[in-house]
């Protein structure tokens, strides 16, 4: 049976699931925090490879400031737990996204679990904090302009293979699956251009919610599709 090598998730109805509980919303995107951890874990003994998860974007600057402290301090939180965790199942850790408009130590601290786990073999795990697809985009395009100006790159040189080397995901994979609870069917700003010819996966489960039985569902509904690159199926 063919397990995707790549899963991307969009981690969706952190709040709605506390309001329906009659707990703040803070407590669904805690909850949700904690089941980061168990899809990991779920997914690895799977065979999945690569999980990648939307947790903070560009524009969920936008939302009431008590909610983006609350969700900045629940990552850094996150990462210090994600240190031990990693050295403990020897996940390697990336963060993509634009750190820069994070607080000096929350970068440092990004710095430091990276560093520290880029060795390990199991499961790779890429976390997208202040992350937008257009923003990416538009950051790598500027690196590439830097590069002609130097004269290191010439702009016929410019092919996808190359755009895809100034890509917070340059090395890895593009997903096989993108996954998104909670019942919304879009993109919302993320992974466009690595999710060209990516299965989508949509389940009104919540997050929290979204446990290794959900996972299995959304497995065994990929190895439904017939995957074409092309007019190509894959084999």
């Amino acid at each position: 049976m063919s397990v995707p090598n790549h899963v991307a998730i969009i981690l969706d109805g952190n709040g709605r699931w506390a309001k329906s509980k009659g707990m703040p919303r803070n407590y669904g995107h805690t909850m949700g925090a904690k089941n980061v951890e168990t899809i990991c874990e779920e997914a690895y003994h799977m065979g999945i490879k690569y999980l990648t998860f939307y947790a903070f974007s560009t524009e969920n600057w936008n939302r009431p400031e008590s909610e983006v402290n609350a969700l900045m301090t629940l990552l850094e939180n996150y990462l210090k737990t994600c240190m031990k965790t990693a050295k403990k199942n020897h996940i390697r850790v990336r963060i993509i996204g634009d750190i820069t408009r994070l607080k000096e130590s929350f970068q440092k601290q990004i710095h430091e679990l990276e560093e520290a786990s880029k060795e390990y073999d199991g499961l790779n795990l890429q976390i997208a904090i202040n992350y937008g697809s257009r923003d990416e985009m538009v950051r790598s395009m500027q690196k590439m302009a830097e590069c002609v100006v130097r004269g290191e790159l010439a702009p016929e040189e410019i092919t996808e293979e190359v755009f895809e080397r100034f890509l917070d995901t340059a090395g890895i994979p593009d997903p096989d699956l993108l996954i998104r609870t909670s019942g919304e069917q879009r993109l919302s700003n993320y992974l466009l251009w690595q999710l060209a010819y990516s299965e989508f996966y949509f389940t009104e489960v919540p997050w929290p919610d979204f446990d290794k039985a959900e996972l299995e569902k959304a497995i065994e509904a990929y190895q439904k599709r017939n995957r074409r690159f092309g007019g190509l199926t894959e084999e």
